[in-house]
């Protein structure tokens, strides 16, 4: 069953690189919460009240509805138009999406150690580059908030590649982490905004010192 749910996580990183809608990325990057939440869930051998209070605070609470109804604010504050504008086609973003989980298949085919769970490995360091690849070809700035959300994402399955147990300081690393970000990157983009109309990667180069 878990390897079920890290299967759909991995499509979920094809979908997000077709997508063309500003809300669709943050739906995924909901679902992917809710995903990553089961998936701990069901990697525990032992049901530990606080470490399950943590799981649920950084993956349901704090994954899939604190970070996108932020998001989702963000978007209503600025006045961003829904489309994400990326760089390059979808079919080509499709393709290398694909090469990135052949290429890290491949990679961790070759790893010749039996306590790695390698599916958890492959799903882990396909959706760090992904997220790097998301944000290096879209044009808004919201969309690179939101590839770095991709990329914690990632971390938080890269730990649980690591072994079974749920390395507590490792979690409250990567939520601080992420609410530090998000939070800087928010007031950022609220400072912008009240500049221009659109937020675009392209408009920072007419920033100046004054």
């Amino acid at each position: 069953m878990i390897h079920v749910l890290l299967i759909i996580f991995l499509i979920t990183l094809f979908y997000m690189s077709i997508a063309n809608r500003l809300m669709t990325y943050i739906k995924v990057l909901s679902l992917q919460g809710v995903l990553l939440f089961f998936v701990v869930f069901l990697q525990l051998s032992e049901i530990d009240p606080i470490n399950l209070s943590l799981i649920l605070l950084e993956t349901i609470i704090f994954k899939s509805l604190a970070v996108p109804l932020f998001l989702s604010y963000l978007l209503k504050r600025n006045h961003i138009t829904r489309e994400a504008e990326p760089f390059l086609p979808n079919f080509v973003s499709l393709v290398i999406t694909t090469s990135i989980v052949v290429i890290n298949l491949l990679i961790v085919t070759m790893i010749k150690d039996d306590h790695l769970d390698k599916i958890f490995f492959v799903v882990a360091l396909s959706t760090l580059f992904f997220g790097l690849y998301l944000i290096a070809t879209r044009r808004k700035i919201i969309t690179h908030v939101m590839g770095y959300m991709v990329i914690e994402n990632g971390v938080f399955v890269l730990s649980l590649a690591i072994g079974n147990e749920m390395p507590v300081l490792v979690n409250l690393g990567i939520m601080l982490d992420i609410f530090a970000s998000v939070l800087i990157l928010g007031i950022f983009m609220n400072k912008i905004g009240d500049v221009f109309k659109d937020i675009d990667v392209d408009q920072l180069s007419n920033l100046k010192d004054y």
